[in-house]
């Protein structure tokens, strides 16, 4: 009978425990859509990445922060590397939210994307996302792929847009980073609308050192510089125009994982977009690249200011 009771209590107490667990398990998931139960500004964390590039390295420090302000524990892995590396990342839950860009994010998903215009690409996103992603409100903040040259090669080519490079093109070299040369807004983009041809791609980086570098050198005659970039009014280079929209609209918009997105984090992001636009991300992204300010330290410069932090 002892051996019994002993069973009984010690079964009696494994079940309180393991009730006391699940219990706790729902009370505390902070993100779970719909949870009446979650704080305010969640216990939970959300991890904030980046891709490999300076403004969405700031960009991810400005939401981690957003974020914070609000009581929300986070996360950082930046510097993830290119999209076709951080959305898988994504969808297997390593991160849960990243800046991204709707235009090119828009023709990820939907290799026959057709919109141009800012409201039609993000309407045009939101329904070619898989059903575990969402975005948030997007930004006026606007920051395209563009076909950069130095004002030596324009004037030497007479070249005002991309257009003006038919014909001229088997000539040139282009750089640009590694998957332009497979994605749609890339090498492949330029041979259908533009009817472009190249006499070589060279392999860089996503608008960087690499990219800057070797359009000031001469090791490429046109890069591919994000428009928002200091080094382009620095250098004196010259952004050729895009009559053919090749870029569609390329509005600042929150990437999530949709089940970690809660009204206080929705909240939190929705306001950082309201107070973005491209003077002020371009100004921002001077801090970081020609001042050699610390990211974080611009992005907490921002929030203040903007009453966010």
């Amino acid at each position: 009978m002892r051996t019994r009771r002993i069973a009984l209590t010690i079964g009696t107490a494994i079940a309180l425990v393991t009730a006391a667990g699940c219990g706790s398990s729902e009370e505390t998931d902070p993100f779970a859509t719909g949870s009446a139960s979650s704080p305010a500004g969640g216990s939970g964390t959300i991890t904030v990445g980046s891709a490999d590039f300076p403004e969405s390295v700031l960009l991810a420090e400005i939401y981690a922060g957003a974020l914070e302000a609000k009581g929300v524990t986070v996360a950082k892995k930046l510097q993830i590397g290119s999209r076709e590396a951080y959305i898988p990342a994504l969808q297997d839950g390593s991160i849960d939210l990243i800046p991204e860009y709707t235009g090119v994010l828009a023709q990820y998903f939907n290799k026959d994307a057709k919109a141009t215009d800012s409201e039609g690409v993000y309407t045009e996103l939101q329904a070619a996302l898989p059903d575990t992603l969402t975005v948030l409100e997007k930004s006026a903040a606007e920051d395209k792929d563009a076909v950069v040259v130095t004002k030596a090669t324009a004037d030497k080519l007479q070249l005002k847009s991309i257009a003006d490079l038919e014909g001229k093109s088997q000539d040139l070299v282009l750089g640009g980073p590694p998957e332009w040369k497979t994605r749609p807004t890339g090498v492949p983009g330029l041979k259908k609308v533009y009817n472009l041809e190249f006499k070589e791609f060279k392999p860089l980086d996503a608008g960087g050192p690499l990219s800057v570098n070797g359009l000031k050198n001469g090791q490429v005659d046109a890069a591919n510089i994000f428009t928002t970039d200091p080094s382009i009014p620095a250098n004196d280079f010259v952004v050729l125009e895009d009559p053919k929209s090749l870029f569609a609209a390329q509005n600042v918009v929150p990437l999530a994982t949709k089940a970690k997105v809660n009204p206080t984090i929705e909240g939190a992001l929705n306001a950082v977009s309201a107070k973005l636009d491209t003077k002020t991300l371009t100004d921002l992204l001077a801090q970081v690249v020609t001042d050699k300010k610390d990211a974080d330290a611009v992005a907490a410069e921002f929030l203040k200011a903007n009453g966010l932090a």
